[in-house]
Order: structure tokens, then C-alpha cells, then sequence
């Protein structure tokens, strides 16, 4: 019998080039320098190019940029504006104040459509999964169609076309504009009866007409 490496520890190795195709080094890894805990685990499911890392990074960055959620929903600070002029200049300031605290109302109504929606979790587990199996066909053999190589964006795009009749089926369309219907009227609701800081003020009349 020949010796050499043995069968169980070939499969690791294959495993382990599969992965490192897949996602770079740091983010396959949970403990590497590019390690982000539990998030990390979840990496195996994303391409390179898509890591839980720099998922990581946008999501630290939006939430310390946060504004005190106290301050956000203090009524006191709330007030009907006097005229249309006034309400432009709440909607801008505040849109750019709050940005963050928008995102995660924003994220949160997303979430929220999922949950309650069933059929759409099934949908997006449709998709999640049709993609991950075209992913995986392409790094055993370049996918090409119409003489093109099919990218991450075109195998997404193939993904969301074969989840299509269940996206369908979910009535993801409904959810869509309801998700957009409420995030517009939940913020622009804000942005337009948030009273303005007195600092937020001075530096709205300091800028250059």
C-alpha cells in the first residue's frame, strides 16, 4: 500500500482550498487578525469580496455614529414648522444629523417584513441557497454564457431569476413598497417636526447661500 497523506486528512486539505477561494484567509478564519467572532462563522457563506468583516466594519460605523435614541424620540423636541422654508431646512438637517439612526429604523422595518412574512424567509432561503450552489459550480468550472464569464453579480442575478416564481408566490413586491412606504413616512415624519439644535441652527446659517 503507498504511503502518503492519509484519506481524511486529503479531504481537510481539498476543504480548505474550496475555503480559500472562496474568502481570504483572515475572514475564513474566526480567530485570525481579520477574525469578527460569531460573524465570522457566518463568512463561509459569502464570496470574497463580501465579508462578515466588512459587513462588520459598516455595522460598527453606523451604530457609533448613532444619536442618543433619548434625544431621538424626546417629544419636547418635536413642534409643527411655521412655514414650508422651515420644514426643508429640518428635513436636510436632520437627515444628515440622523442618518444612522434612519438606517437602523430602516433595517429594522426590513427585518421586521421577514419575520412576520413566512413565505419571504422561505424565498430568501431559495435565493441564499441557488446562489451559493451556482457559486460553488463556478469555482469547479468558469460558468460562461453568451461567450461572457458569469461574475459574482451576474451569478446573484441568476439566482434571483430562478428564485423569481417564489419571490413571486411571497408577494415580495408588496413588501418592498410597504417597507419603502413606511420608512418614508417614519423618517420624513421626524426629519419634519424635529426641532433643530441651537448649534445645528447657527452652523445652517453660517453656510454659504
Amino acid at each position: 500500500m503507498p504511503s502518503g497523506v492519509p484519506k481524511g486528512e486529503n479531504c481537510q486539505v481539498d476543504m480548505d482550498s474550496k475555503a480559500g477561494d472562496l474568502f481570504s484567509a483572515e475572514d475564513a478564519h474566526p480567530t485570525g487578525t481579520g477574525g469578527v467572532g460569531v460573524l465570522a462563522r457566518y463568512a463561509l457563506w459569502l464570496p470574497k469580496g463580501l465579508s462578515a468583516s466588512v459587513a462588520k466594519e459598516w455595522f460598527d460605523k453606523r451604530r457609533l455614529s448613532i444619536r442618543p435614541w433619548a434625544s431621538f424620540v424626546d417629544q419636547r423636541k418635536f413642534s409643527k414648522p411655521r412655514n414650508f422654508g422651515e420644514l426643508c431646512q429640518r428635513v436636510v438637517k436632520n437627515v444628515e444629523i440622523y442618518n444612522s439612526n434612519y438606517t437602523f429604523i430602516f433595517l429594522g422595518l426590513i427585518l421586521y417584513c421577514i419575520i412576520s412574512s413566512p413565505m419571504l424567509l422561505i424565498a430568501l432561503a431559495v435565493f441564499a441557497g441557488a446562489f451559493y450552489i451556482i457559486h460553488l459550480k463556478s469555482l469547479e468550472s468558469k460558468l460562461v454564457v453568451l461567450g461572457k464569464e458569469l461574475t459574482v453579480p451576474h451569478q446573484m442575478s441568476l439566482a434571483g431569476a430562478v428564485s423569481l416564481p417564489v419571490f413571486w408566490l411571497a408577494g415580495a413586491g408588496a413588501a418592498v413598497f410597504w417597507v419603502l412606504g413606511a420608512t418614508l413616512f417614519v423618517i420624513g415624519s421626524h426629519a419634519a417636526f424635529r426641532e433643530l439644535e441651537g448649534s445645528d441652527m447657527e452652523e445652517l446659517l453660517m453656510e454659504p447661500v
